[in-house]
């Protein structure tokens, strides 16, 4: 009878559901892989960094572009570069080219833009002045520009890629930008309800960092919070976070990081 006891009792430990050693560390290394990828692509946050409180140029975690990817002296977040430039070298064997022609701006550069923009203005009222510049442009502190992962590019102006190369250039965007973790922040807003600025064909955003950005700033940061230049007022009768920190695309808005 022991030959068939001992065989009975292998049977039973097979069918009781446990786990093989080689099933265990198949596992491990699963989860192990899994949190490496995750802390790859963590980063620290602060509401300095957020609202683009800090010098971009100093920064351990910022490299300048090199100048064959950029019309002009360009800086970004290391791991967007990294994947604008395999999305470039992808576009390049389908014969596209993509070339920045902006990248990040801290505060003080999103100021300059602002109150340059702010004395050109004739509208009447300050509130018609800030609406007007709202169109394409931020509020210092609001900017995802401040992150280091939006990039412009190729061209600032919509028509360019309705035609033409500009057209093809879109087109390969559109079809192949997500695969490389970028995508098209301010879309067409009859398309989607979504409010804030003016759509932006050129505007692509790496979102595996913009999405922790994005909610590290919704819970810390309120449109009180908001100062520090002229009309800086004006963020809560405007309602900045809301209408315009997330008034992006509905796939940027709703990535799962």
């Amino acid at each position: 009878m022991r030959p068939f006891i001992f065989l009975f009792s292998i049977l039973l430990i097979s069918c009781s559901g446990e786990k093989s050693p080689s099933n265990d560390m198949q596992n491990s290394t699963s989860e192990e892989t899994q949190t490496e990828v995750n802390d790859s692509l963590r980063v620290d946050i602060s509401e300095e960094f957020v609202t683009g409180q800090f010098n971009f140029k100093t920064h351990e975690d910022f490299v300048e572009v090199d100048p064959e990817d950029a019309n002009k002296e360009v800086y970004l977040h290391k791991k967007t570069y990294e994947a604008f430039q395999a999305m470039s070298d992808s576009a390049k064997q389908d014969g596209i080219s993509l070339i920045i022609v902006s990248g990040t701006r801290n505060f003080e550069y999103q100021k300059a833009i602002w109150d340059r923009k702010w004395n050109e203005s004739t509208a009447e009222t300050d509130l018609e002045k800030a609406l007007g510049i709202l169109e394409y442009s931020s509020m210092p502190m609001t900017s995802r520009h401040h992150w280091g992962t939006d990039i412009d590019l190729n061209n600032l102006n919509n028509s360019y890629f309705e035609e033409g190369q500009g057209k093809e250039e879109y087109e390969w965007l559109k079809a192949n930008a997500n695969d490389f973790g970028f995508y098209q922040t301010y879309t067409e807003k009859s398309l989607n309800g979504r409010t804030g600025y003016n759509e932006e064909k050129w505007h692509w955003s790496y979102m595996p960092l913009a999405s922790q950005f994005l909610m590290y700033y919704n819970r810390h940061l309120t449109n009180e919070d908001i100062q520090g230049f002229e009309g800086s007022d004006l963020a809560t009768e405007i309602d900045m976070v809301q209408n315009y920190v997330n008034g992006v695309s509905v796939d940027v808005l709703s990535y799962n990081y």
